[in-house]
């Protein structure tokens, strides 16, 4: 690995795209502190604190910590996610997008256009929400018009400029630049995570062996996470294509054979992040209008629409909403793959070009076959996702170990770090250089 990073910096190209990607990402971690004027933080600081849930716990984890410290980068690239995911679903929706998708780059660029546009729109939108809600709760220093005005313009003017900054670290650096300033979020946050697991669990046991065992346990946990977080979003199930020999003027082309490569973890972290969406949606609207906290049926089941709250041997009642999760993360899995992968369109190119699977008639039964082994690959990656998603969850119920971060987020960093490594691989195999994956 030391080797191949020296020959990466060897490539001045390479090494002038990983110098600016980290000069851009130095640029976010520093916006990531600077306070939004008029902003009394000590008072947010509290109220976060003093949130029973843990509805924004992983909005914190994303936004490496500029919302809990409610910075100018306190909304971050979430609102460009969210944007990038409701063109995803609009695009099978609406056929003019549909069309302009399937338009090659002009298509693509046009997109992206409206993407950004959409982006703006919903940190404005997200933005004057926190402004106006949290600040007639304490928020703002002084509750008038123009502070609430200053905090809508500075939180989405500090989202735009992210975007911008994701999408010259994609032109000039090196990686997705939204999937890297995403990573960097993630990673500045765990450390203080760690050491709240250390404090919580090693320093305060009764003895020295308790305590080693308590770290063991805790390396082990994360270490085979990590190890099967990589074999879920490397696993793929190869589909053997065959096609016929033909002739092109006095010449047999034709015959080769290759393969559909199905990812096991076909839908990503979408899933997971669609049903935490989903059930977190409720608990966030409450804790912004004040009435998260009380006693009632209402208050019951936005309790039990809190994963802290679940997997705890006290009130197993609070576990109904790990069900209701585990069903939601299933149910977005099949949904997302079934926009994004149609086995009747690719079913009838390979017929157009010659292709079959071998021992399946083209047509019909090629389709039908497609779809059998999507649903058995989406099932195990849906049953891998909630896995790695659990286990976290388990031991905070069981354990009461509170971490901002999660299998969501070992499932971004792990992706994104290996799409990195592969683009760093693919340049420096253009010049003879041995690559990352091949250590």
């Amino acid at each position: 690995m030391l080797a191949t990073l020296q020959n990466a910096f060897k490539i001045k190209d390479i090494r002038d795209r990983i110098i600016y990607t980290f000069l851009m990402l130095v640029v976010v971690r520093i916006g990531s502190q600077l306070p939004i004027p008029g902003v009394d933080r000590t008072y947010f600081a509290n109220w976060f604190a003093s949130q029973s849930g843990d509805a924004f716990n992983f909005f914190d984890a994303v936004t490496g910590g500029s919302f809990l410290q409610m910075s100018v980068f306190a909304l971050n690239i979430t609102p460009y996610i969210t944007s990038s995911i409701i063109m995803q679903l609009l695009t099978i929706a609406i056929p003019k997008l549909e069309e302009m998708q399937k338009d090659g780059e002009d298509g693509r660029k046009k997109i992206q256009k409206i993407t950004r546009y959409v982006t703006v729109g919903l940190a404005l939108l997200e933005g004057g929400a926190m402004g106006i809600g949290f600040g007639r709760q304490g928020l703002l220093e002084e509750y008038n018009f123009i502070n609430v005005v200053m905090v809508i313009v500075t939180l989405t003017a500090g989202s735009t400029f992210l975007m911008w900054i994701g999408e010259r670290i994609t032109e000039k650096g090196v990686g997705n630049g939204i999937s890297i300033v995403l990573l960097i979020n993630i990673i500045s946050r765990i450390p203080s995570d760690f050491i709240s697991l250390y404090e919580q669990f090693v320093a305060s046991s009764s003895s020295l062996a308790k305590g080693a065992m308590a770290l063991l346990i805790i390396a082990a946990v994360v270490i085979a996470t990590i190890v099967f977080v990589v074999l879920l979003q490397g696993g793929q199930r190869r589909i053997p294509v065959q096609y016929a020999k033909k002739m092109q003027g006095r010449k047999m082309v034709g015959g080769q054979s290759t393969f559909i490569p199905l990812k096991v973890n076909t839908a990503g972290v979408i899933p997971i992040i669609f049903a935490s969406s989903l059930l977190q949606f409720p608990v966030v609207i409450a804790s912004l209008i004040g009435k998260n906290q009380g006693t009632g049926i209402g208050a019951e089941i936005l309790k039990g629409l809190t994963s802290s709250n679940w997997v705890n041997p006290s009130q197993p009642i609070y576990s109904i909403g790990l069900l209701v999760y585990i069903v939601l993360v299933i149910f977005f899995a099949y949904f997302y793959t079934s926009i994004t992968f149609n086995p009747m369109e690719v079913s009838n190119n390979m017929k157009k070009q010659g292709g079959f699977i071998p021992g399946i008639r083209p047509g019909k039964p090629t389709t039908d076959y497609l779809n059998k082994i999507l649903n058995y690959v989406i099932f195990i990656g849906a049953v891998g996702l909630i896995i790695v998603a659990v286990i976290p969850i388990a031991f905070s119920g069981i354990f009461g170990a509170s971490v901002s971060f999660g299998g969501t987020s070992l499932i971004i960093i792990v992706g994104v770090v290996l799409d990195t490594m592969k683009q760093i691989e693919s340049k420096m195999v253009v010049r003879n250089y041995k690559g990352f994956l091949n250590d």
